[in-house]
């Protein structure tokens, strides 16, 4: 049986559809004057004290340079075997939860491998959720991590993507401590795609993002939950950063370290905005 691989969904709309235009962008991403400033430089004998990272998955012209200071901290980390990536369902695809446990993902960069050992232990865990290529149509919150990691790591990384569209507490103490389990003894690290508030003014969605961000920084996944929902922020992907903090936590994770915020507003002015955050989650 082929391998199923699952074709680009916004390549030519998030992110440049031809491969040296989407290296060049990622490369703009990390030099911009929000970004990093500096190109990454792999520490293949990098202390590896990242268990998980927060980005977020905006257009790149919007968030890419914000996610690039996640991804630099990762190259001057180390080298991870594997990648757990979870996203949200923003509803393209239907209202499925997911994680695809074979075959890869294709984007301009080339294929990126799933580890299936791990995603078959994940889905053992976690019944209610689809396993085939399909239920990621559309999708873009996961997608949009893949470039940066092929370029960083090429096809020396395999991933497993996983799907959330319940984004309550129950829901992200399941994946979290499926994928926990499934990564006990393995150099791995596990990423969060998410954007913060969406369309308010910069200083209302600062405010909101700030109550988050504390959450987040505290490892509270469940004040996080219910911050959100009780002050109804957008945060469209709580559901992935609570199961992030559930998993790293874990597996040991002691500190979270804020490494950037924005808006929308900051490249392309307007009165409503969208908030960006990246960190890293640290052993």
């Amino acid at each position: 049986m082929p391998q199923q691989i699952r074709p680009p969904a916004v390549a030519g709309q998030f992110y440049p559809e031809a491969a040296p235009a989407l290296a060049r962008e990622i490369e703009e991403a990390f030099t911009h004057e929000l970004g990093p400033g500096d190109l990454p430089e792999i520490h293949e004998n990098g202390p590896r004290n990242i268990l998980g990272l927060i980005c977020p998955h905006a257009g790149y012209p919007f968030s890419g340079h914000t996610a690039a200071h996640a991804y630099i901290r990762l190259a001057d980390d180390g080298h991870p075997d594997v990648a757990i990536i979870i996203g949200v369902n923003h509803g393209r695809a239907g209202r499925a939860s997911a994680l695809q446990v074979s075959g890869g993902w294709r984007t301009p960069l080339g294929d990126l491998m799933i580890a299936d050992d791990v995603a078959e232990e994940i889905a053992g865990a976690l019944p209610g959720f689809e396993t085939g290529v399909e239920a990621f149509r559309g999708e873009h919150s996961l997608e949009v991590q893949l470039p940066f990691l092929q370029y960083l790591y090429d096809e020396a990384l395999l991933f497993v993507p996983v799907m959330m569209s319940a984004q309550d507490l129950e829901t992200a103490r399941e994946v979290g401590e499926a994928v926990a389990s499934a990564l006990e003894g393995r150099d791995a690290v596990v990423i969060a795609s998410t954007d913060m508030t969406h369309y308010e003014a910069a200083e209302t969605a600062r405010r909101n993002d700030l109550i988050l961000m504390k959450r987040i920084e505290e490892l509270d996944a469940e004040g996080l939950i219910t911050e959100r929902q009780q002050r109804d922020i957008s945060m469209c992907g709580s559901g992935p950063v609570a199961a992030t903090i559930i998993a790293t936590r874990a597996l040991g994770a002691s500190s979270v370290q804020r490494l950037a915020y924005s808006n929308s507003g900051d490249v392309m002015p307007s009165t409503e905005i969208v908030g960006y955050y990246a960190a890293a989650i640290m052993k």
